[in-house]
Formats: C-alpha cells, sequence, structure tokens
C-alpha cells in the first residue's frame, strides 16, 4: 500500500497570504530569542547592543533586497539552491543547495537542544532528553498535519511571544524610571569605551539573529500571488525582526548598562529577575521555551521544503520530492529532519551551532551574485536598474562573504567538509561533471 505520492510534479497548496508567511519568518527568528544572546552581544560590543543589531539589520536588508528579487524571478520552493542553479549554473546551483542544506537540516536541531536546555535549567530532576524529545515530537507532527495546521500553532506561539516582550518592554522601562535613568538615551549606541570595531564584532553575532528572513522563499509554492507576497515577506520580516531586535536591545541595554554579567549566556534571566522577581523570571522562561518551540516548527517546515525541491529534481532520492496523499505534506522529509534532530543527545549547543552557519552565509553571498548574474545576463533585454540589481547586491555579497570568513574555525572545517562531501556526490551524480544534475520541468 502506498503512503506517498509519486506524481513527478508533485506541487504543493497555495494556502498562505502574506501575514501568514510574514508570521513563518518571525516564527522562525523568535524575536524573543535576541534576548536570550544579549549578554554575549552586549560583552563583544563593550555595552553598545543595539549599534550592532542597526549595522546587521542594514546589512541584511542588501539580502534581503535580493533574496526578494530572485524569488519574484523564479517563483518555486528550493530558495537559494533554485536561484543559483537557474540565474548561474546547475552544477553551482546543487553545491550551494548542498550547502545550505546543512543549515536548513540542522538547524531544527540546535533549536531543540536550545529549547531543552532551558527546560532542563530550570527542571533539573527530570531527564533532558525527555525535554528533546517532546520538542521533536510535537514539532514533527504539526508539520505532517500541513502548513496551515502549522500556520496557526504559530500565530499562538507568537502571540504567547509578544506578551512576554511587551511586559519586559514595560517593567524594563520602569526600572529605568526607578532608577532615576532617562529612556532616552544615546549611551546604548555608542559610548567613549566603544569603538566601531567592538560594534563590527558585535554585528557579526548579531546577523546571526536574522537566520529566517531567508527561510519564507521556501514557502513559494504555498504562497497566494508568490510574485508580490514573498518578496514583500522577505522585506517585513528583516525589517520588523530586526525592528524588535533594535527596540530590546535599547531597552534592555538602558535597565542594564555596561556588559559585565555573572553569567552572559544567561544575562537575560538576570535582568529578569531584576525588573520583575522570580515571577516574571518564570514567565519569561516560559517565553523563551516557546520562541524555540514556535522556531522549531518553523525551520522544520523549511528544512523539507528544501528537500522536496531537491528531491522532486531528482537531485537528492525521489523519496524525497513525494508528498503524503491525504495531508500533501512532504512527511518523508520532515519525519527525517526530526530523526536527525536525535543526534542532538549527543552534541551540546556551541558545537551543534557551527554545524548551520557555513550554509547560511554561503547561501546569502550566491544568491546576491545570483542577482548579479541576472542582471549581467538580462540587460540588454530588460530595464533593470543597475543601482538595485548590480551595486546593491555586490555590497549584500561583500557583507556575507565577510561574515562566512569571519566565522570561527570549527564552523568552517565542519563546512568545508560537508561541502567537500558535495562535490564528491556531484562528480558521482553528473559522471564526473560530463552532465548536469538532474532537473525537472513544472508548471506553475
Amino acid at each position: 500500500m502506498s503512503t506517498t505520492k509519486v506524481t513527478p510534479g508533485a506541487k504543493l497548496e497555495r494556502r498562505l497570504g502574506l501575514p501568514g508567511v510574514v508570521l513563518f519568518g518571525l516564527a522562525y527568528m523568535a524575536p524573543l530569542i535576541v534576548l536570550g544572546t544579549f549578554g554575549v552581544v552586549a560583552t563583544t560590543t563593550a555595552g553598545t547592543t543595539p549599534s550592532a543589531y542597526v549595522v546587521a539589520l542594514v546589512a541584511m536588508l542588501f539580502t534581503a533586497a535580493s533574496y526578494g528579487k530572485m524569488a519574484a524571478t523564479h517563483p518555486v520552493a528550493g530558495s537559494a539552491y533554485t536561484y543559483v542553479r537557474k540565474a548561474i549554473d546547475s552544477r553551482l546551483g546543487f553545491l550551494v543547495g548542498w550547502a545550505v542544506l546543512l543549515d536548513y537540516f540542522f538547524l531544527p536541531m540546535v533549536i531543540w537542544l536550545i529549547g531543552g536546555a532551558y527546560l532542563s535549567a530550570q527542571f533539573p530532576d527530570v531527564p533532558s532528553w525527555l525535554w528533546l524529545i517532546a520538542f521533536i515530537a510535537l514539532t514533527t507532527l504539526l508539520n505532517v498535519l500541513g502548513i496551515k495546521i502549522a500556520e496557526k500553532a504559530n500565530f499562538v506561539l507568537m502571540a504567547f511571544q509578544v506578551l512576554v516582550i511587551v511586559f519586559f518592554l514595560v517593567l524594563s522601562l520602569k526600572q529605568v524610571l526607578a532608577d532615576g535613568h532617562s529612556v532616552a538615551s544615546s549611551d546604548p549606541f555608542f559610548h567613549p569605551g566603544s569603538t566601531f570595531g567592538t560594534i563590527s564584532g558585535g554585528a557579526a553575532v548579531a546577523a546571526y539573529s536574522f537566520l529566517g528572513f531567508d527561510a519564507v522563499t521556501t514557502l513559494t509554492e504555498e504562497a497566494v500571488e508568490p510574485k508580490r507576497t514573498i518578496p514583500r515577506a522577505i522585506l517585513l520580516t528583516a525589517l520588523i525582526g530586526g525592528g524588535v531586535f533594535i527596540v530590546l536591545a535599547y531597552v534592555t541595554q538602558l535597565v542594564h548598562p555596561g556588559f559585565r554579567f555573572d553569567d552572559e549566556s544567561s544575562a537575560a534571566f538576570e535582568i529578569a529577575r531584576h525588573i520583575g522577581g522570580s515571577l516574571f523570571g518564570a514567565f519569561f522562561l516560559a517565553g523563551l521555551v516557546v520562541a524555540q518551540f514556535a522556531s522549531g516548527i518553523a525551520a522544520q517546515a523549511s528544512a523539507s521544503r528544501l528537500m522536496f525541491a531537491m528531491g522532486r529534481d531528482g537531485v537528492l532520492p525521489r523519496v524525497f520530492g513525494r508528498l503524503q496523499p491525504k495531508l500533501n505534506t512532504p512527511a518523508f522529509a520532515i519525519v527525517l529532519t526530526g530523526v536527525v534532530g536525535l543526534i542532538a543527545l549527543a552534541l551540546d549547543v556551541t558545537t551543534s551551532t557551527s554545524f548551520i552557519n557555513f550554509g547560511a552565509f554561503t547561501a546569502f553571498t550566491m544568491v546576491n551574485v545570483s542577482v548579479i548574474a541576472t542582471w549581467i545576463r538580462t540587460r540588454h533585454t530588460t530595464s533593470r536598474n543597475v543601482l538595485t540589481w548590480m551595486v546593491a547586491p555586490v555590497i549584500g555579497a561583500l557583507v556575507d562573504l565577510w561574515l562566512l570568513v569571519n566565522l570561527d574555525g570549527l564552523a568552517l572545517t565542519f563546512g568545508l567538509v560537508w561541502l567537500g562531501i558535495g562535490i564528491v556526490y556531484l562528480v558521482v551524480l553528473t559522471r564526473g561533471f560530463r552532465r548536469p544534475p538532474p532537473e525537472m520541468s513544472f508548471e506553475e
């Protein structure tokens, strides 16, 4: 008895409007997590965290614009993999898809691992593996049931995140006023002890918080009017997420000037307890866990859509490109992502995070290059603006390349090894580069 659709041209159903796609992107980014990393960024920037997020937002907007252009030009699932193979070369597209697969495939694992770590810290008597398995089981079930179910779950979870954020902002501002300080200050952005170098270093760390604006492109085949919806959703996700990051970083830096913490990795808990006591500290912890759960749903959905696109093209085994007949979801890819998440049982957060950054910034760089390649190829037949189709993506590519080469040694090592495996697989797939990777044609 067959449990999957085997039609070669399998397509996803268009059910998501602009609000749903933006919500998906914001859930992926998990705005509340900016507080979870506040101590690290504050230490790196010498107490100018909001400036780091301003710089990171400006940098990421160049890449977000490039993703929007490519999504409008090629409104199909697959994200960076699809854009590069259609704009430049199918073999290079495969390698970019392989690299970004490292990001998409392992990011859910990192998210579940962090969420489990939060709960283990609060409830040390409960085995950490139990929290991890619960995260994986629930998110996998929601994604297999369908994108609309996942969208509704994300709405509830994001609403709770927003509630936590509002409470945190109100209590922080109240504390600032109680301490006799002004709520309008330039010190969180720049002060005598800060430098452009420290802010730039913090921006490199803060840029990781923006991973997710690109993920909405994986929903192109499930979006209504994708040529309009997806580009708008990409920019809105980056702008809204970046705005929340900056505001939260500013207010938090006001309530806790400087960059000295008992433990920088849990600085947000220290601040939450300071402004609202142990009760709000528990509420804040619940918010962080909810943020991880919402982000896990979005990350797993994105990973499965990328594998679906590559499986449908025959670049990955065809089983990845099949849909569950009743639910019309890429169930195999979703479940496989959940199974891979179990690897987290043997890893810590630092090691697992090293898996994902290489693929993300490789994809960002190559999407900007794809925009440039598209402009060069069509410049004589279209009237595309040279500033937005050439100058802006060049800036975006240089910024992303800078972020890529400045990753830590472990991340670069993991990334290069993964890329090397991909090259070997590509050689086999193309019989020594004598033929292009398989590609499937289908109508939109």
